[in-house]
């Protein structure tokens, strides 16, 4: 029983050691040593703090601060040897320190828990991960600033049920999906103020006997507070799936720009080319250019949904405070992480690598009667109730639609014929460019109003 004492911290009140496969079933250190970095940065901060309220020596805590440089070195080099009889990163570097330092490592986990030590450990994590996801999300609604910029005039149908509905810009269409991730932006940064609570000092549930400074902790680490209450602090869980909330918001609109891009790229529509850097060719099909990036992304967009309701499911029916299952709440995080940081990081890149087709877009255009609202518009100017020029232009429709042409191809008698208040300026209204050119308000698909909103979508990037 001596070498399972010495093995692990809590082995005193057991008569028998852990089984292998016990060890294997509990142990989480091959997917939360990612997380060394911010355990060594709390660690830090606590054992500073201790020093500070007299709770352990200065020489206590140089060593320690001397003994966490080592062990980041070892681990930064790959020598540091992880081991599964330690569990979790947390002992795992703990037991080294000790090693390296002796009875000062022992002290370091005076006044705290495992339970509110991983709880740190986890908020401290995603708050570098949501500042580095912002980082790419400026990246990429940049990018599609760019290429709205670029076809801030190029005109496209806009779509109602994928049918035809009305003229808008290329440019307008991406600053659809501008607005969308800044919202998405907007969501990060909220969770962010949730996340930066500190737990540190809740200890396994009801705080600590030692006299601590929660508060210094929290100013070390750039908490904005600390936890109010022990029980919550340690069994809290809401700021993980509220990042994976945000993360799946994140990851339908990229799954609806997936959707649309695969689309344009068909050779039955051909809006659009991506850059060959992000396709794959056929293994059988020599002409094949597959959209393989996009059609992926809308796949690992379930991959992160299913990441939120396992982090739901966890959390359901646990009783206060901390239980075990939550060591479960890791690896669907960190799965999240990678996946969003990934295609932000990708789609990024492949937004400066989409070449627009404004021919095959301007000609999609003559399908569907794009500029049919244009025309009850017109008449609604000339005098009639809207609903007696919607019934007007639809007969049109109709009539031109027998003919095989577009409403500008009818002649004015024809029209007439339906609408007598038309005059021969109608067909400037019946143009795709009349019809962009008069939505000339903020949010409106004018060329004029989409470069205005790209100035000022650069100037909210700042």
């Amino acid at each position: 029983m001596t070498s399972n004492a010495n093995q692990y911290t809590w082995a005193g009140r057991f008569s028998e050691p852990v089984s292998d496969l016990v060890k294997r079933y509990t142990a989480s250190v091959d997917f939360d040593k990612r997380m060394w970095r911010q355990d060594i940065r709390g660690s830090l901060a606590h054992a500073k703090m201790l020093a500070k309220q007299g709770i352990i020596s200065p020489q206590d805590f140089a060593d320690i601060e001397r003994g966490m440089a080592i062990v980041a070195q070892e681990i930064e080099s790959g020598q540091l040897e992880w081991s599964i009889d330690l569990e979790d990163v947390h002992l795992n570097i703990e037991k080294r320190l000790t090693a390296l330092v002796g009875d000062a490592g022992k002290r370091l986990h005076t006044g705290r828990s495992r339970n509110d030590q991983v709880a740190t450990d986890i908020r401290l994590y995603l708050r570098d991960a949501i500042d580095d996801i912002q980082v790419l999300l400026k990246a990429f609604r940049s990018a599609l600033v760019d290429l709205a910029d670029k076809e801030a005039a190029t005109p496209m149908p806009g779509f109602t049920h994928l049918q035809v509905a009305q003229p808008v810009t290329f440019g307008h269409h991406m600053l659809a999906y501008f607005e969308m991730f800044g919202r998405d932006s907007e969501r990060f940064a909220d969770c962010r103020k949730r996340v930066a609570r500190l737990p540190l000092g809740a200890a396994a549930l009801a705080g600590t006997t030692y006299p601590i400074d929660r508060e210094f902790v929290a100013r070390e680490l750039g908490f904005e507070g600390v936890c109010e209450n022990s029980l919550d602090a340690v069994s809290d869980r809401d700021f993980a799936i509220e990042f994976t909330a945000a993360c799946s918001l994140l990851m339908m609109h990229i799954s609806r720009l997936s959707e649309e891009l695969v689309m344009w790229m068909s050779p039955r529509v051909g809006f659009i080319q991506i850059a060959d850097r992000f396709c794959t060719g056929s293994s059988i099909m020599p002409q094949k250019k597959n959209p393989d990036v996009p059609e992926l992304a809308r796949g690992k967009t379930g991959r992160v949904y299913g990441q939120l309701m396992s982090l739901l499911t966890l959390m359901k029916s646990q009783p206060l405070a901390y239980n075990k299952d939550n060591q479960e709440d890791k690896e669907p995080l960190f799965d999240a992480v990678d996946t969003v940081t990934d295609t932000l990081r990708i789609f990024a890149d492949m937004a400066g690598g989409i070449t627009v087709r404004a021919d095959n877009m301007k000609a999609a255009l003559t399908q569907g009667f794009a500029t049919a609202t244009d025309l009850a518009d017109y008449l609604v100017k000339k005098g009639l109730p809207f609903r007696d020029a919607h019934e007007a232009v639809g007969h049109a429709v109709k009539a031109a639609e027998a003919k095989g042409v577009d409403l500008p191809q009818l002649t004015l008698d024809e029209i007439r014929a339906f609408c007598p208040q038309v005059e021969s300026d109608v067909f400037a209204v019946l143009t795709v460019e009349g019809s962009l050119a008069s939505r000339n308000h903020i949010g409106g698909t004018a060329p004029e109003q989409v470069r205005a909103a790209v100035v000022r979508a650069r100037q909210r990037l700042g």
